[in-house]
Order: C-alpha cells, then sequence, then structure tokens
C-alpha cells in the first residue's frame, strides 16, 4: 500500500514543521517528527508528500455552478467574489470534489501565500504532492457534525457543506455560528444532524467540561475522542485516504503534475542514464585504446622507414602516401607499361605480316591486352594469332569471332606467357 509523508506546516513559523509517515489505509507508519522544514527531506524516501497548511490562512467555502474543467476555473473567481473580502485577481481558487447534493467544495487562498509555502519547499529540497487546508483533514461524516478543538482553535463540519475554524471561542459558539444549536438554527430543519463528534487533546477536555456537559443536554449526542499525541494522526489519515482540496491547481499546480507523472519512472530513468554512461565510459575506453595502437604502429612504420630512407627526415603524416611514394620510387606504377608496349610491339609485327588486317579498338586492363579487328577472312585472323603467340614472351587467344558483310570481325587477348 502506498505510503505519505504528511508535513504539518507551523502556523506561527512556517521553517517549522511536524510530520508523520501514513498509509492510505489510515495506518500510521512512523512516529511524529518535529523540528526545522528542512529536517523533513530526510524521511521523504519513496513516500508522496501532502502538506497540511494552516487553515486560517484559507477560507473553504461551496457554490453550485455546473461548469466544469478550465471553463470552471475562469468562472469561480466571479461566482465566490461576493464571499471574499479581497480583490479576487490577488486570490487563488482551487475546486474540490463536487458532492452528492451537486455543491463544489472551493478553497481560497492568497496567491501570495501559496506562492511563499511552495518557496519553503523549494528551498527544503521537497517536491510537494498535495497542499491542504489543515481543516480538511476533519472528515465529512454525513448526518454528524465533527469539530476538532485543540491549539486554542476549533474546526467544524457540519458532514454537508459549511467548514470552517475559529479562533479563541468555545465549542459551543462554533455551533452558534454555524446555526447548528436548535435555538440558535435560522431555520428549524428537522432533518439536520443533532450529533456531534468531538476530537480533542486532554488539556481541551477539561478545560471545556461545562460546555460539552451544556451540549449533551442540547443535541442527540456528543462524543468526545482523546488525541494523546496531539492532532496531526488525526488529520494525517484522513487526508492520506484522498479526501481534502489540493490546492496545487491552476498556475500552481503544474510543477506539482509534472512531478507527480515523473515519479514512478525516476528508477528507470536512473537506470537508463547509468546505462548511458556507462556506454560512453565504454566507448571512451575503446577510442582511447585505437588511438595507443594508431600510435604505436606509426612509431613501427616510422622506424622501418627510416631504415630503407634515413635521409627524409621530414615529419610523416600520412603513412600510406609514404608507402605509395617508396613504391613509385621503385618503378610499382611501370608494370603496366612493361606489358602494354612490348605487347603493342608484337601485334604490329604480326599485321606487318597480314597487312589486309585493321586494329578497330585497343583495351589494357591487368595485364591483359584486349585487341578488337577485322579481317578479310579467318585464316588472317589464324596468322595473326599465331605471330603473336609465336614469342617467347606473349600468348594470344582468339576470343570471338563475327561474319559482317565481307569481313570478319574478331577480338583477340594478348597475355604473357603463363599468366
Amino acid at each position: 500500500m502506498a505510503e505519505f509523508l504528511v508535513i504539518r506546516l507551523n502556523p506561527d513559523d512556517s521553517s517549522q514543521a511536524s510530520w508523520v509517515a501514513v498509509d492510505g489505509g489510515g495506518t500510521r507508519r512512523g512516529p511524529i517528527v518535529a523540528g526545522a522544514l528542512a529536517d523533513a527531506s530526510r524521511d521523504v524516501g519513496d513516500r508522496a508528500v501532502i502538506v497540511l497548511v494552516p487553515a486560517t490562512e484559507v477560507a473553504t467555502l461551496s457554490v453550485d455552478i455546473p461548469a466544469r474543467g478550465a471553463r470552471l476555473a475562469a468562472a469561480l473567481p466571479y461566482a465566490l467574489e461576493d464571499q471574499v473580502a479581497d480583490d479576487v485577481e490577488s486570490l487563488h481558487f482551487a475546486a474540490g470534489v463536487r458532492r452528492d447534493n451537486g455543491r463544489l467544495p472551493v478553497a481560497v487562498v492568497a496567491r501570495g501565500k501559496m506562492a511563499e509555502w511552495l518557496a519553503l519547499f523549494e528551498d527544503a529540497g521537497i517536491q510537494v504532492a498535495k497542499l491542504i487546508p489543515e481543516n480538511n483533514g476533519l472528515a465529512l461524516i454525513p448526518n454528524t457534525m465533527s469539530m476538532l478543538v485543540a491549539e486554542g482553535q476549533v474546526m467544524f463540519n457540519d458532514g454537508v457543506n459549511v467548514e470552517f475554524i475559529m479562533q479563541g471561542v468555545k465549542p459551543s459558539d462554533a455551533l452558534v455560528a454555524a446555526g447548528a444549536l436548535p435555538d440558535s438554527a435560522a431555520d428549524d430543519d428537522p432533518g439536520a444532524s443533532r450529533h456531534l463528534l468531538v476530537y480533542c487533546e486532554p488539556a481541551d477536555e477539561q478545560q471545556f467540561e461545562h460546555d460539552w456537559n451544556a451540549l449533551r443536554h442540547e443535541l442527540d449526542g456528543v462524543d468526545i475522542n482523546l488525541l494523546p499525541d496531539g492532532i496531526l494522526p488525526r488529520l494525517a489519515v484522513t487526508v492520506a485516504s484522498g479526501a481534502g482540496i489540493n490546492l496545487l491547481q491552476g498556475e500552481f499546480g503544474k510543477q506539482a503534475a509534472v512531478g507527480e507523472l515523473l515519479r514512478p519512472w525516476r528508477y528507470a530513468a536512473a537506470l537508463l542514464l547509468g546505462l548511458a554512461l556507462l556506454g560512453i565510459a565504454g566507448k571512451s575506453v575503446d577510442n582511447y585504446r585505437l588511438g595507443l595502437e594508431v600510435a604505436a604502429l606509426k612509431e613501427q612504420f616510422i622506424t622501418e622507414y627510416r631504415q630503407i630512407r634515413p635521409d627524409d627526415t621530414r615529419d610523416i603524416v600520412d603513412p600510406l602516401g609514404t608507402v605509395n611514394s617508396v613504391r613509385r620510387g621503385l618503378g610499382g606504377s611501370d608494370v603496366a607499361h612493361q606489358v602494354f608496349l612490348p605487347s603493342l610491339q608484337q601485334l604490329a609485327q604480326a599485321l606487318q605480316q597480314n597487312p589486309s588486317a585493321d586494329i578497330e579498338a585497343i583495351a589494357y586492363r591487368a595485364g591483359i591486352v584486349d585487341v578488337r579487328l577485322s579481317a578479310p577472312d579467318v585464316a588472317t585472323l589464324d596468322s595473326i594469332q599465331r605471330s603473336v603467340s609465336a614469342s617467347s614472351r606473349f600468348n594470344a587467344t582468339i576470343q570471338s569471332t563475327d561474319q559482317v558483310g565481307d569481313k570478319v570481325n574478331s577480338r583477340i587477348q594478348i597475355s604473357e606467357d603463363g599468366a
């Protein structure tokens, strides 16, 4: 099951925080830790980070508006303009999941405060998956009013639409403000919930003992659950289950969305990067080794060359060009002349003996002279062939003959005897 690290910012000092690891099933996976926000990065590991921001900085409202998607984001500021005190241009609006009655919960916070919070986590090196108002950690339970009393604050929701936080008041004052007591309701709805579920620290249970007793006479029931470890574990298990409005939407949601998309692939990306670096390193080693071999072969060649031409002290840049130069100096390029010209001389002597034959074309390739000629008859061709072959050096063979009019066209090949 996926694990989360839930970090709650200190309302009085945002550089300080408390955090705890929980899973999606509501089980705590580690102790509660408090300290500098930067220290929380050590406990993130593979966990997604959910941040609880002070509820006093966020207004939780609801609106009945049918728009969705981009149209909803554009319409929210104008739909709630009459319910907020500040200029809507300076506020950030984030929508939650539409409820069964069709109303849409909306969290409203100053843009400057959003930027301040995100900067804190960026400086701490923590990638945030969700940013949720802490009062959203008080679960909405149908047909039940829920209240969390701690740290001089009262968080309240009616299980349907009403959610708020009040400071420095008694629990009964919060119920009066919500219109939840029978004699304070503007409209006495017989179907309204009359059951109150309370979470509080032991000290608050004692402090408001008289209030609890008074509320038990006003309501159908008051259940008090003590929080010996403070309020963070209670809030953490609720938001880890998926509850709450994520403030990372719109302009503040792009970075978080990219981070969430990349998170499952970070190990594969690291492996791919490692393989790429390994391949580059291997290629570099191969190139280095080949460079050493080339340098050694070049040095060996220069040593051998100096023995052949000790007077040539020039730097040798092109070994292949140097080898060709040596071959030319040794007469290697005259091989063709040593075969071609003598073979023509032998052919010329044969034609002097058979003046009725005419040469059409001569070609030389790979030590073989190819001659195309015409003669009045085959006997003349045989005479030329025998005359060339009579030498001790060359051999002539008739490759083809063709009768064209009163002439016989032929192709004769001349090569060195034994070639």
